[in-house]
């Protein structure tokens, strides 16, 4: 997951930084840093972020040509 991802994936579904912060038992500022490429956060962090994300109905999309994306499953509400 890139930072992009990050930010676009919590615009989505309506995630605040802190909110998804929470829900991956990381600190507000691991979040902060890692989607404003302040700095390099562990791949243990970034991992836990993505799992968040996805179980709040986030598809991660690989690199297609223009670059990886997000989606929503297709089962998800609001």
């Amino acid at each position: 997951m890139t930072p992009a991802q990050s930010r676009a994936a919590r615009g989505m579904i309506g995630l605040s930084q802190t909110a998804l912060a929470e829900s991956s038992s990381l600190g507000l500022s691991t979040v902060v840093d890692f989607e404003r490429e302040r700095r390099v956060v562990s791949d243990q962090a970034i991992a836990a972020m993505k799992a968040a994300l996805e179980a709040a109905g986030v598809v991660f999309l690989p690199a297609n040509g223009n670059g990886p994306g997000v989606a929503l499953q297709k089962d998800w509400t609001k």
